[in-house]
């Protein structure tokens, strides 16, 4: 009985050992990643903000235009 009893507590202890370093690891990089596109954001509002940048328009054919430009 004790050695069943005792199988079963080594069992639950890798468990839990595993599900929480997996978690972890998940967290770790869920966070990174996140980190990440709010670089990109960042970076991305920084060179709109550029002179050198032509926000372009839909046209009603569905093509994208600068505005001023009739196209066809």
């Amino acid at each position: 009985m004790t050695a069943i009893l005792l199988r079963i507590i080594i069992y639950v202890a890798i468990f839990a050992f595993v599900y929480y370093g997996a978690k972890k690891i998940w967290r770790d990089l869920t966070g990174q990643f996140r980190a990440d596109d709010q670089n990109k954001r960042q970076r991305d509002l920084k060179e709109r903000q550029s002179p050198d940048v032509i926000e372009l328009k839909r046209g009603a054919d569905g093509v994208y235009r600068p505005p001023g430009d009739r196209g066809p």
